[in-house]
């Protein structure tokens, strides 16, 4: 008897039970499935359609196909059908997942997603080979080596990035901006991804920098702002999100946790209950609210990092500098199904403390700052007073000359530039309204 006349033989609970059975274990628990929706009728239709094409290829392709090969071929299907963040994690994938999120992986250290049969390029990882080779946020790469990707899945163009150390691939892009595409060469590597970097700005004006969110990003972040503070009474913060392609959800969590000591940071709305959580602020901070902030975002700043970016404006406690977010604000779920193979699965969507949803739409700054270069101009050899031959002095004691301005870093940055000119610009503020004498009057 073939499969189709065995199943077309069963009853239609046996029938569904069969097909589920053969495919996968069920995703949630009983006591976790959607309250309060009807039960819907079996689609028999649907089912007759699929052991008809099963039965097809088993009898009429080229050459023979084994069951299971079929049948997992299905699944990745049901997932590629529901959107871009779903997906059927083979054990390669798995595994990959999990060390990604530990903060070493192997690759070419870009985020990527599918976007009209195209792989599009999230952002680029810092000190990664893809970075120091050119990528950038909103490429789309249309070839792989000699290999198009159009149409291909977003695991199979994965596995075609990864490979030996050392190893060269050639990325053909399509750039807006750029009239033809343009071929990058990346050599493959281990990455091995610091996730918070932190320096001094100018006086008193501290850089942060998060390249993703990782198990351990929350303690990193308070080793790095520790060390900015041993030598340092911050007057302002600079935290760059900037092709940050998000991370883990209870790291993003902390990050915020950092600069509030109260209120809603996120939450999250599903149809299961489990998938409906709040995370509120404790009194942990590590940065004083006195303290101004300057958030950066760009187009490649995603999910994590605009949840980030979101409850900070959302509390009034930073001023977001930038371009639009990326707009990821859906939860994806890792539901075991063996030791080895999992899904992620979407099961929820992120609100910011207002109750904004980051999906599609992502995060819009407060002050638009759109990517630039920063050209210092040569202020010649002009001359001033103390050039003067006989010219009086000042008549007071000789004080240190100012420092000189930071260009190492902010001279390619147009972006960080104006963050840092607004944190002074602050800080001049705070100052001179601290140096305001007490006006008030007396009781008559």
């Amino acid at each position: 008897m073939t499969l189709k006349q065995q199943l077309s033989s069963l009853s239609k609970p046996l029938l569904l039970g069969c097909l589920l059975s053969g495919l996968a274990t069920p995703l949630f628990a009983a006591d976790t499935a959607p309250e309060n929706e009807p039960a819907k009728a079996i689609p028999l239709e649907e089912i007759r359609l699929f052991t008809e094409v099963f039965e097809r290829i088993k009898n009429a392709y080229v050459e023979p196909v084994d069951d299971a090969k079929l049948l997992e071929d299905a699944v990745r299907g049901m997932l590629a059908g529901l959107d871009p963040h779903s997906a059927y994690l083979e054990p390669e994938a798995f595994s990959d997942l999990q060390s990604h999120t530990s903060g070493e992986f192997g690759g070419l250290g870009i985020e990527v997603g599918l976007e009209d049969g195209f792989i599009r390029v999230i952002a680029p990882i810092d000190d990664t080979p893809a970075q120091r080779a050119g990528i950038k946020a909103g490429d789309l790469i249309v070839k792989l080596g000699d290999q198009p990707v159009q149409g291909m899945g977003l695991a199979d163009a994965v596995k075609l990035m990864r490979g030996k150390p050392g190893s060269e691939l050639v990325l053909t892009v399509v750039r807006e901006g750029e009239d033809k595409p343009l071929e990058i060469v990346v050599v493959r590597d281990i990455i091995r991804v610091a996730s918070v970097k932190q320096r001094m700005l100018d006086d008193g004006i501290g850089y942060l920098r998060i390249t993703q969110f990782q198990v351990n990003t929350g303690k990193d972040l308070q080793s790095a702002i520790q060390k900015l503070k041993a030598d340092h009474e911050l007057k302002g913060v600079v935290l760059d999100l900037r092709n940050n392609p998000g991370g883990v959800l209870r790291a993003a969590v902390e990050v915020c946790d950092a600069f509030l000591d109260q209120g809603l940071i996120v939450y999250t709305e599903g149809r299961v209950a489990n998938s409906e959580l709040r995370y509120n602020a404790t009194k942990n901070t590590l940065i004083d609210s006195s303290v101004p902030i300057v958030v950066l975002i760009n187009q490649g700043s995603a999910s994590a990092s605009e949840i980030v970016a979101g409850a900070l404006q959302d509390q009034a406690r930073a001023v977001i500098m930038g371009v639009d977010s990326f707009g990821k604000g859906s939860v994806q779920t890792i539901l075991p199904l063996t030791k080895q193979r999992a899904l992620k699965l979407t099961t929820a969507r992120y609100y910011t403390p207002l109750g904004r949803s980051i999906q599609a739409q992502g995060i819009v700054p407060d002050i638009y700052v759109a990517e630039a270069d920063v050209n210092l101009k040569d202020s010649g050899n002009f001359i001033k007073e103390r050039d003067l031959s006989g010219h009086l002095e000042n008549g007071k004691v000789n004080e240190a000359d100012p420092a000189e301005p930071l260009v190492s870093m902010v001279e390619s940055d147009f972006q960080l530039y104006e963050a840092l000119n607004l944190l002074k610009g602050l800080a001049v503020v705070k100052s001179a309204a601290a140096r305001q004498p007490h006006t008030g009057t007396q009781a008559q």
